[in-house]
């Protein structure tokens, strides 16, 4: 099966060490978050810590529907940070059925 361009475009984040994976990690950044991307299956409080990020950053955040351990190929992540510009923006063109931009509120 052939990957979606979301998988290929995450994998050159994951290859560059242009992503960071989890709530902890993302909150030690400072700036240089240019996408979140969330897994649809968090609790509500990853939600939050997910919202306070984007808020902070000023950054779209992308959820996923499924499949987001696989994606980021981390067991158990459920929040990741985009910290290449050029590759956030080639995420969210992607145009992936899988994931859709954040809109509403908690």
């Amino acid at each position: 099966m052939a990957q979606s361009k979301l998988q290929t475009y995450v994998g050159f984040c994951l290859k560059a060490r242009k992503i960071v994976l989890g709530s902890n990690t993302i909150g030690t950044l400072k700036k240089n978050v240019y996408l979140l991307i969330l897994d649809g299956k968090a609790a509500n409080n990853s939600l939050r810590y997910a919202l306070k990020f984007k808020n902070k950053f000023g950054c779209p955040l992308l959820v996923c529907k499924e499949g987001f351990e696989e994606l980021v190929n981390k067991p158990l992540c459920r929040l990741a940070a985009v910290t290449d510009k050029n590759l956030a923006e080639a995420i969210v063109d992607s145009g992936d059925n899988n994931c859709e931009l954040y809109t509403g509120g908690i």
